[in-house]
């Protein structure tokens, strides 16, 4: 397993690189802003320096002698006294050369003797333009210097002028500057270290929160919630982790009592068909009933064979398995088809229909979807309205809707009950004289393929008077 960084490591990683590579990039612009500043600093100091001194070489000319004569002449002192003065008020180091480049009178050790100036500088002086050169002046030097020179002339004696400073105080400064950006480098780096520990804290904490309760979560512990704390994007986080485990437990309930009510919808006519035949085969059933009972067992085998149906296309409803194919028609015709399926069990009960029929109304839907749901509908509507009852229809457009209203006299639904006629396996209490033998699917199958049709569905009672289904449905063209 490979170990990871931590936030604080991989956030305090990041920063140093970048302050690090920013201070450096800093340090390099510095140093060559610093080396260009002494660079031109350097050649006006020695470009004044050689404006002096070619003044002084005029006064002590002596015949061109500062030119021509050799580093001991009498002639030369007052001069080399002079180019002295200039040493000492500016550090820098004169020099004077022949017109052949050999050093003759200069302000420094005995080095200097006999040292020949490079006949390629010489020749850029010539052509009347200042020399300013860095480094050893073709080895005149053993270290390196900035150095101007310039052509004069003296009586008619032609020779070479040099003023140098060394470049030392070039590398102290730059030296400096590396040891002054070190020590800042590691200051910084110390109060990154623990702005960044403080703020990574900040943004590990609520994660460390979130974490603990997703951990929580997946070993099947549904109430587990996220502090909802931190900046604005780690509260929205856990805001959204909360509603999330939310709605999982809330799934989890509804999965929990799902099962239950498929254990017990399905061991309640199992137990009769398992009692009945029991009772035919052990002939605790005399054989002249055996008809009867075989007619109940049937009954409650048709009533597994439908449960276990609905379930299945609650299963794919809900999964999106099933299809749309909407089309325009005439919502009369599905309704009056449900009515007359069903015109048995209605005479049956004397049961009085009113409001079929009317001029064709169109929607927009599919027909099986609508003929389910109105199915559906008017099989509770038949269940529960008494003997002489009646059941109405009525359909009317209402903007880009057809609004479809199926209302049937009877006990009613009782208030506390009407926010939950449509969940799954819902079924009234019996004292209520609901009829229980359904499988309590219907209604849900209902808001199901309306919500999928585009419309809504709800449910109207006045308790021991009527009960109404309202639905609505996209209008055809």
């Amino acid at each position: 397993m490979n170990r990871r960084n931590t936030i604080s490591r991989e956030f305090f990683s990041t920063i140093a690189v970048v302050l690090i590579l920013g201070l450096s990039v800093m340090c390099a612009i510095q140093t060559a802003l610093s080396a260009a500043y002494f660079v031109t600093e350097r050649r006006a100091a020695l470009t004044a320096i050689l404006d002096g001194a070619s003044a002084l070489s005029e006064r002590f000319a002596e015949g061109g002698a500062i030119v021509t004569q050799p580093l001991g002449d009498e002639r030369t002192q007052d001069a080399r006294s002079g180019f002295e003065l200039f040493n000492t008020a500016s550090g820098a180091m004169v020099f004077v050369a022949s017109e052949d480049g050999q050093v003759l009178l200069h302000t420094e050790g005995a080095e200097f003797a006999e040292q020949y100036v490079p006949q390629d500088l010489l020749d850029k002086m010539d052509e009347g333009q200042d020399l300013f050169e860095t480094g050893t002046l073709g080895g005149v030097y053993r270290d390196k210097y900035y150095t101007a020179g310039r052509r004069i002339n003296v009586e008619g004696s032609v020779g070479y002028l040099f003023a140098a400073s060394p470049m030392t105080a070039l590398g102290s400064y730059i030296m400096d500057m590396l040891v002054m950006f070190g020590i800042s480098a590691i200051a910084i780096l110390l109060l990154c270290s623990l702005l960044c520990w403080i703020l990574a804290r900040r943004i590990t904490g609520p994660i460390e929160g979130v974490s603990e309760a997703a951990r929580r979560l997946g070993s099947g512990d549904f109430t587990a919630r996220a502090p909802v704390d931190g900046c604005v994007e780690l509260a929205e986080f856990a805001t959204t982790f909360n509603n999330m485990a939310t709605r999982l437990q809330t799934i989890d309930n509804s999965r929990g009592q799902f099962m239950g009510n498929i254990a017990h919808e399905l061991r309640t006519p199992m137990t009769t068909i398992k009692g009945f035949i029991d009772g035919m085969l052990d002939g605790t059933i005399p054989p002249e009933e055996n008809q009867h009972y075989l007619s109940i067992v049937s009954q409650e085998t048709g009533r597994l064979a439908r449960l276990v149906q609905n379930m299945l296309d609650i299963t794919k409803l809900e999964a999106g398995e099933v299809p749309v194919h909407a089309q325009s028609y005439d919502l009369w015709k599905t309704v009056t088809d449900v009515v007359l399926s069903d015109e048995q069990r209605i005479e049956d009960g004397k049961i009085d229909i009113q409001g079929l029929g009317g001029p064709p109304l169109l929607i927009f839907a599919d027909p099986d979807f609508v003929h389910q749901v109105v199915y559906n509908i008017v099989d509770n509507a038949i269940k529960f309205t008494p003997e002489g009852g009646t059941i109405s229809f009525s359909a009317q457009k209402k903007g880009s809707m057809v609004q479809v209203s199926i209302q049937n006299t009877g006990a009613g639904i009782a208030p506390e009950a009407l926010p939950f006629v449509f969940e799954r396996f819902y079924k009234e209490d019996r004292s209520r004289g609901m009829n229980t033998r359904g499988s309590g699917l219907g209604l849900h199958i209902c808001k199901i393929l309306i919500n999928l049709s585009g419309g809504q569905i709800h449910a109207e009672s006045e308790e021991g008077k009527w009960c109404r289904f309202v639905f609505t449905l996209p209008a055809g063209n």
